[in-house]
Order: C-alpha cells, then structure tokens, then sequence
C-alpha cells in the first residue's frame, strides 16, 4: 500500500511498470496568454487565451512526471495502438479521450486501488508553468524552446523517448512538445470569457463536441508549444498521432 503525502515525488507500479507522480501544491495563477510573459514577436497570443485571468486551485494533486508512456499502456490495455513503436519509453498516441476515460483509466484505477484521471485544463496550465515555484517562462521548463521540447524543428518528424529535454521548475518533463496532451475540459474558444473578476477550481464549459488539448507536438511550432496555447479534438478521434495523455490522482 502507498500512501500519498502532500510532497515530493510517488512511485507507483502496475503490472510491472512503474511510474512517478509529482506533487502540485495547491495556490493560484494567471491563466491564459499575457502580452510580455508568454509571447514574443514571433509568439502571438491566440483570442481563445484571453482574457488572462486569475485561477485559484484549493487542493493539491499529483501529476505525472512525463506523458503516459507505451509501456505503461501496453502493461494495462496489452496492445499498442503508437504510430511510432519500438521504444516503449516514448509517449503513447493515437489514443483517443474516450479510449482514455472509459477504458484505460478504469482498468489502471481497478489494478491499482487508486482513481487516477486526466488534468483538468487549470490543472495542466499550473503544473506546466511550474506551479508555485514558477520562473514564468514561455514554455514548460524555458524560454528556449530547443532546451525543454521535441518541436518540428528537432524531433525528426517522430515523437522521442520521455524525460530526454529540461525539466520544468516541478521537475516535470514534456510538458511542452513531443505529444499533445488531453485534459478533461470541453473545448470552447470563449471558456475564458467572464473569468476577469477570477474563477476557483474551473473544470470548463459544462457541453461540448471537442476536448481541450495541450502543449504542442513532436509536429507544433513554437507557438504551439507555449503554456498558454490551447486547441480542441474530437474525443472519439484515435487516428492522430500527435495526441497522448497525463495521469492527475488526487489526494
């Protein structure tokens, strides 16, 4: 039995596969893209990021340490759905969000004893921007993209082995770059729209047809990297293999 502590990093093991989860205090931030933080002039804000606003998260939770590997799926689903195998160390893609919530989430929580789930979008923007230790850096870890993310310009058109770039201030790795990651929100262009006077423990709009996805790709530009930048997919869709996931468990 492992008992979770409000600290430090958790091992856990399943079917023979182990995996870390990192400790998020809670606390608050300004989510969203603001003009001098998390762009550049070849960096713009995108409307769905704005209005920044003020989140508040009451309780702390434990994230992944790196994007779910093939490993660890294939230990829990005995299959590889990857458009890239061969090393079981890289991400896990063309998953699609239902396949996720409604079968590998489940599975892993019966094997385990735990309720494991994915990130709301709050969740992921806090982890990624490095949670109350945040340095405000444009991507997860830096400011220079090459040091902390596999990105079109240096992945080799292929996704990489998890945790080869910088950490972040949480000691979180991919965070920016090699896979996009599902969160649990609806998708909405507008979500932020009315969140000025700051919102506490925001879990997204209450309908939708696509599911937010964050973070950029081993395919993204450096746009598409920043903590901020924010897009929507088709949670039925699991052909796109740009797409993998995070685990969050709470207290």
């Amino acid at each position: 039995v492992i008992t979770l502590e409000s600290s430090g990093v958790t091992t856990i093991t399943a079917n023979g596969v182990s995996f870390d989860m990192v400790f998020v205090d809670g606390g608050s931030f300004t989510m969203g893209c603001v003009d001098g933080r998390d762009n550049n002039v070849y960096l713009d804000c995108a409307s769905s990021e704005s209005p920044s606003h003020q989140v508040t998260l009451t309780n702390g939770y434990y994230i992944g340490k790196f994007p779910v590997t093939q490993a660890l799926w294939v230990a829990i689903m005995d299959t590889n759905p990857s458009y890239f195998p061969g090393d079981l160390n890289r991400p896990v893609e063309r998953v699609s969000w239902d396949d996720i919530v409604n079968y590998f989430i489940p599975a892993l929580n019966a094997l385990t004893g735990r309720t494991f789930r994915l990130p709301t979008e709050a969740e992921w923007e806090f982890a990624a921007r490095g949670g109350n230790d945040s340095d405000g850096f444009i991507f997860s870890g830096g400011n220079i993209i090459g040091d902390v993310a596999w990105y079109t310009t240096n992945s080799g058109s292929t996704t990489q082995a998890v945790g080869g770039k910088d950490p972040n201030e949480l000691g979180l790795f991919d965070m920016s770059g090699n896979v996009y990651e599902w969160v649990s929100d609806w998708w909405s262009s507008t979500a932020y729209a009315g969140r000025e006077s700051g919102v506490t423990d925001p879990t997204g709009p209450a309908t939708g047809s696509l599911r937010v996805i964050r973070g950029g790709s081993w395919n993204s530009y450096a746009r598409g990297c920043r903590v901020s930048y924010r897009s929507g997919g088709t949670p039925d869709n699991r052909n796109n293999n740009l797409l993998g996931f995070r685990l969050v468990l709470s207290l």
